[in-house]
């Protein structure tokens, strides 16, 4: 009988000699960090601030930076590290821990983002009835909802991982990431896969069911309604649609690479677009609601510059 030790650290092959430049990237990284610390750090405190913000569009928009707070702390300061590293490893409990975060990052991420179409479809569907639909209890239930399911189901997909034997510890990314764990055990990992695509589809397909179907009568509402309405979906949708098309690319990016051999795609455009979800949303959905939310903008002013 042959037997298999349990691998107490993995490598990453994705990382490569950069020699003193190393330094530069260093800074790089760290500034927009801070960027990313500071912006989203800046809504939170103006939502809570001000009374006027505590409706439910702005609770969920808070939900959101709170979760760009925990995405990019999960990886920055990882990759801060591991840049500066002349080894680039991870103990195997971090490793679980780091698969646990970024896949409750995303999962709620595309809850949230749900959320938010379903309140806008109700804000301009139903703008009368709006406040007896979306009450108080009912956006702390969504809210609840958007990051209990997501933590429970995580861990669901990190039990049937963590036990697994494996024949290797080499992972060909900069972070850790479940199916590349999954494809170096060394029997069937056919649960798993089933489970991971079962998941995928969930997180993935359901919020966008949603979404695309308040959107289509949110659109026949603009066609058929007034010009104020139509203004109004524009003012308050566009920020939300440019934040699902920012997230849904980049995640699509990510899960293809994840499940299909791209070995023959050059390793720096690979570690880019696996990045691109995890570095540029958590920046991105700051500046398009921060700039594009006229209430929002208004009150960062006041709090930065101390005019009213």
């Amino acid at each position: 009988m042959t037997n298999f030790t349990q691998v107490s650290y993995f490598t990453f092959s994705a990382y490569f000699n950069i020699g003193l430049f190393k330094y530069l990237l260093f800074m790089i990284i760290i500034c927009f960090y801070a960027v990313i610390i500071c912006a989203n750090l800046l809504l939170i405190v103006v939502i809570f601030k001000n009374r006027s913000l505590h409706e439910p569009m702005y609770l969920f928009l808070c939900s959101l930076f709170v979760n760009e707070l925990f995405g990019s702390t999960v990886l920055f300061p990882f990759l801060l590290v591991q840049i500066l590293s002349d080894i680039h490893t991870i103990s195997a409990p971090f490793c679980f821990l780091q698969i646990y975060c970024v896949f409750a990052y995303g999962t709620v991420q595309f809850i949230n983002l749900s959320i938010m179409s379903y309140d806008r479809y109700l804000a301009i569907c139903y703008p009368l009835q709006y406040n007896t639909r979306m009450t108080s209890n009912k956006v702390t239930m969504l809210i609840a909802l958007t990051w209990l399911f997501p933590f429970t189901e995580v861990a669901v997909t990190i039990s049937l991982s963590a036990p697994l034997q494996l024949c290797g510890n080499i992972i060909n990314k900069v972070y850790c990431d479940n199916h590349s764990v999954v494809k170096l055990a060394c029997f069937d990992t056919t649960v798993n896969n089933i489970q991971g695509l079962f998941i995928t589809c969930l997180v993935v397909f359901c919020p966008l069911i949603v979404i695309l179907y308040t959107y289509m009568k949110i659109l026949k509402v603009c066609y058929s309604g007034s010009k104020q309405t139509r203004q109004k979906a524009v003012s308050t949708c566009t920020p939300h649609l440019a934040s699902l098309l920012n997230f849904f690319f980049g995640s699509f990016f990510e899960i293809v690479q994840s499940r299909f051999n791209m070995s023959s795609v050059p390793m720096m455009l690979r570690i880019i677009l696996s990045l691109y979800f995890l570095t540029c949303q958590p920046i991105f959905n700051p500046l398009m609601f921060g700039l594009q939310t006229s209430k929002i903008r208004t009150l960062c002013k006041s709090l930065i510059f101390g005019k009213m």
